[in-house]
């Protein structure tokens, strides 16, 4: 449902580096889910869905494209 890479359901934040992880590892869907399953608060929040759709709404102002 989401336009863009898998990947972008991670945040490579703060903790993403203190876990010590590298971006390259977490590009295909089952990495991504294990990762996520693991450490959840790496997950890019919010998600928004409408329809078929779903957009991350960070910044919020993408929800407006959504919902146009």
């Amino acid at each position: 449902m989401l336009e863009g890479p898998v990947a972008d359901l991670v945040r490579k934040d703060k903790r993403f580096k203190e876990l010590g992880l590298n971006p390259g590892d977490y590009a295909d869907k089952k990495a991504v889910v294990a990762l996520l399953l693991e450490h959840p608060e790496l997950m890019q929040r919010p998600i928004v869905i409408r329809g078929k759709r779903a957009i991350i709404a960070r910044p919020p102002e993408k929800i407006e494209a959504l919902l146009s």
